[in-house]
Parts: structure tokens; C-alpha cells; sequence
């Protein structure tokens, strides 16, 4: 049954901003961090077969995809209104002129962009995404993303606040078919061939398809392409077996034994880069001087400016005040620290979120509003009204190129 009327319903009340309601998600293979505000009591929600819920998906239009039981909905965002709900997927496969633009439809198709909190209490395996190349091979799109690290969720470290990123200088391919033939032997020592980098709240990082990465416990804010397409290549995690499996989940079966293949999926040359930290560590940038943004009564910084496949913002509005923030497309919003309104929208960071309870802390906001502008007001005479707002590709505002820190 089509909820157009409620979608369009939704869209004009709100002045072209929608709210969505939490979407969660498990994995398996994982350990939640605790760190996402979902009750204790719901971190299992999905049942301890499906894993802890570590995951909170934003403004989503993409299928998680959690193997044969998988729910129908699961990853998908809605779009609440006066107590009913309609998939954002299908708010944009039916009047995604009205909420991209009919210039992101006609070029892009949809809402090309996945963007998530992770929250783990120890390290992820260390893996990759497949490039385009390798992941139309099974029916899905490569995979770039990016990481920040938001102050407001990082109220302690967890238990390996480091994430191994790359290949070591000198690495060669012999050392990695090596490591994939001492799968079953325990820990198949891909790490000794890697170097961990200690993670910083307020910084963030940016890693392409192809490039290995075993994600430490910060809570991490991250942007990529529309896809849950991986490999891990990491047999043991904290004394937690990692089947073979999970490494050729997105493989063409022809080549689940095949350690040629599953080595060429790597980009062997940003892997081994000597140059890793300096090439893909990034700082806030602000979107406006400084001088201008702070008598108006906020600051703006770009958190996620390193491809044209997403952007990301940090908005800060402060004690007291009103501002009108115009953008040049679409976003996704989460609220992290505050409260407030947004446009015709009450906000506000909730404290404690039992699984499938609404809360006022995210929005999808269209492109005409995102044009027109949308007037913040912090309704706090003493704390900031902070959020994070997610772009897909093709905003024209930006930046075309990695900006010096």
C-alpha cells in the first residue's frame, strides 16, 4: 500500500523537514560499547543469536545485510508523523524530486549515501570494502567512508581506542597469502603486518574501498557510499574466532578459496602508503571565518570533506540563540548535544532510548529547505545545541579537495 499522502503530509507540516525515528542495528561478530544511549535492557533487542545492537543507522535508505535473517526493514530509516510511519526509501524512489532535487534524481538516482554511529567496546576485525569493480561483481556498490570521532558520545574510551589502518612500508603480497593460509590456525598475524594509530575525539579519517582497517572503540560518526559490502581479513579478534565466512561474504563463490582474488581486492599501493596518516587524518575546517560565524551566534565546521561521495558538518549553535542556516542539498541530521528547535521541529538529545521509541534528536531536511534555510533556535541559556549533518554526493558547497590542516 503507497504512503504517498503520508510521506507528502509529512514533508508540507514540516516546511520540507521531516522527522525520522531511530533505526538500530546488530552485528554478530561484535560487542556493543553501550555508548549509544539504547537502554542497556535492548542492547539484545534482535535476540543474542542476531548479536548486540552497536549500530545506529541515519537518514537510510540501505538494507543491512546481516545474513539469512535479516529483517525485512532492518537498516531502513522511517519518516514518522503524527504517530505513523513510512520507509524514507520509499519517500525517495516516489518523490525524490521533491526531497533530493530533480537534479540529484536525474544524476544520482536516489539517496547514495549511508551514514551510521558505531559503538564498540573493543576492535573490529581488521577488513576492507570492495571497490566498485569487485562489488558489482556480487550485486552491490563499492564502498569508500569516513570517520569522526564526536566529542558529545566519546565520554570514555572503551577498550582499544586505536585503529589499525594499512599495510606497514615493505608489506608484500607473499606476507598477506601467508597470513589467509593460517586461517584456522588461530591468529593469523595480519596485524603484525599493520600499524595502529591512537584516535582523537573532534578528528576524523578517511578510508577508500580497498584499504584495510580494524576500527578501534571510539564512537564513530561515518559517512560512506550505500553499502554493507566487506571482507574481513582477520581470523582472530580478541579471542573471538572470525569464520572464513565473514571474509568472502561478498565474494563471487567461484573465489572463495582463491587468495589471488581476494588480495587483488585490496588497493595495494594506499595500503603500503608511507605517507598513510598525513594523507588521510583530517581536522574540523570551518565553513565560514571564524570572526563572521561566532558574533552571529554559531560555528560551522566541515568534519568530512575528503571525496565528493559525501560531506558532513558539524553545527554548533550556542546558548540563547537564533540562526538561519542555508545549504546547498539535502541532508540527514542528528542532533548530539541540546535541545531546541528546527524549523517547525522540536529537538532534543535524548538521555535513555528504549528500542522502538521515537525520540526528537533526527530529521531529514530537503532541498528546497536546505536552500531556503532552516532557522535554529537553542531554547538553552547555558549549553550548546549541537548536531551533525550528512550530505550525498553533489553539493555543490563541498570542498572539491582535502584542505590543509
Amino acid at each position: 500500500m503507497s504512503n504517498k499522502n503520508l510521506i507528502l503530509d509529512a514533508l508540507t507540516a514540516g516546511e520540507g523537514v521531516v522527522r525520522l525515528a531511530p533505526c538500530w542495528v546488530p552485528r554478530s561478530f561484535l560487542m556493543p560499547g553501550g555508548r549509544l544511549k539504547l537502554d542497556p535492557r535492548d542492547l539484545y533487542a534482535l535476540g543474542a543469536h542476531r548479536g548486540g545492537i552497536d549500530e545506529r543507522w541515519f537518514s537510510s535508505t540501505t538494507k543491512a545485510a546481516n545474513g539469512p535473517l535479516t529483517g525485512e526493514d532492518e537498516g531502513l530509516s522511517y519518516i514518522e508523523f503524527r504517530g505513523k510511519k513510512a520507509l524514507l526509501k520509499e519517500a525517495i524512489e516516489t518523490e525524490g524530486d521533491r526531497f533530493l532535487g530533480a537534479d540529484v534524481m536525474k544524476r544520482y538516482g536516489g539517496w547514495n549515501l549511508l551514514c551510521k554511529f558505531f559503538d564498540n567496546l573493543g576492535p573490529i576485525p581488521h577488513h576492507l570494502h570492495q571497490n566498485d569493480e569487485f562489488a558489482r561483481r556480487v550485486g552491490q556498490n563499492g564502498k569508500p567512508e569516513a570517520y569522526y570521532f564526536p566529542r558529545q558520545y566519546n565520554f570514555k574510551d572503551n577498550n582499544f581506542p586505536y585503529t589499525f589502518m594499512g599495510l606497514n612500508p615493505g608489506t608484500t603480497k607473499d606476507d598477506v597469502r601467508e597470513c589467509l593460509k593460517r586461517w584456522n590456525e588461530g591468529d593469523n598475524g595480519i596485524l603484525y603486518h599493520s600499524r595502529a594509530y591512537k584516535l582523537k575525539p573532534g578528528t576524523g579519517w578517511q578510508i577508500d574501498a580497498g584499504i584495510l582497517h580494524a576500527p578501534g572503540s571510539l564512537v564513530t560518526y561515518e559517512p560512506q557510499v550505500n553499502s554493507d559490502v566487506f571482507a574481513m581479513y582477520q581470523s582472530l579478534v580478541e579471542g573471538r574466532a572470525v569464520p572464513w565466512d565473514l571474509l568472502v561474504k561478498d565474494v563471487p563463490k567461484e573465489h572463495h578459496q582463491d587468495l589471488d582474488y581476494l588480495i587483488d581486492m585490496m588497493d595495494w599501493e594506499a595500503n603500503v602508503d608511507p605517507n598513510f596518516s598525513a594523507n588521510r587524518l583530517f581536522h574540523p575546517q570551518p565553513v565560514s571565518p571564524i570572526k563572521e560565524m561566532k558574533p552571529a551566534g554559531y560555528e560551522e565546521n566541515w568534519v568530512v570533506y575528503s571525496t565528493q561521495h559525501y560531506s558532513a558538518k558539524e553545527l554548533t549553535v550556542f546558548p540563547g540563540k537564533s540562526v538561519t542556516i542555508k545549504d546547498a542539498a539535502a541532508y540527514g541530521t542528528i542532533v548530539t548535544q541540546g535541545y531546541g528547535t528546527f524549523g517547525k521541529h522540536d529537538v532534543e538529545t535524548p538521555s535513555l532510548i528504549r528500542f522502538g521509541e521515537m525520540t526528537k534528536d533526527e530529521l531529514f531536511v530537503s532541498a528546497d529547505a536546505a536552500r531556503n534555510g532552516v532557522t535554529i533556535k537553542n531554547r538553552s541559556d547555558c549549553e550548546n545545541l549541537v548536531m551533525l549533518k550528512h550530505f550525498g554526493p553533489g553539493n555543490p558547497q563541498a570542498p572539491s579537495a582535502r584542505a590543509p590542516r
